[in-house]
């Protein structure tokens, strides 16, 4: 949606968890801190999310839910939600995207859209 009303953007920071990975057993384990920040003119609360995970496999995973980490935020103009998340791979190399639905206060629902963002063990690329 072009309507500057509903403008949300999304950054993600991603962080590999050798603690929490077991590599013999082809577990790999990533945190992700998504940051979500209203830019439009209305406050929105995030009603749901779809993810679509990719691992290094080409296998894909695709994860709908409520809200996220059991919350629907809402976000007022200006000002963001911030929370930390995770998923495990069975590769060293993966992807996510995907989009949050969301719900402006004038009643308009709308998607903020998630650019693709890359899972990796450090070393694992060149």
């Amino acid at each position: 949606m072009s309507d500057p009303r509903y403008r949300i953007d999304v950054s993600v920071i991603t962080r590999f968890l050798p603690e929490q990975s077991q590599p013999e057993q082809q577990r790999y384990a990533f945190a992700y801190v998504v940051t979500i920040r209203n830019l439009g003119s209305l406050p929105a609360r995030l009603l749901s999310r779809h993810w679509i995970i990719t691992d290094g496999n080409g296998e894909v995973q695709e994860v709908r839910g409520s809200g996220v980490i059991g919350q629907q935020p809402l976000i007022e103009p200006g000002a963001a939600h911030v929370y930390t998340s995770g998923t495990v791979l069975p590769t060293r190399v993966g992807s996510m995207q995907g989009s949050y639905q969301m719900l402006a206060a004038d009643g308009t629902y709308f998607e903020a859209p998630i650019a693709p963002f890359r899972l990796a063990v450090p070393g694992a690329l060149h």
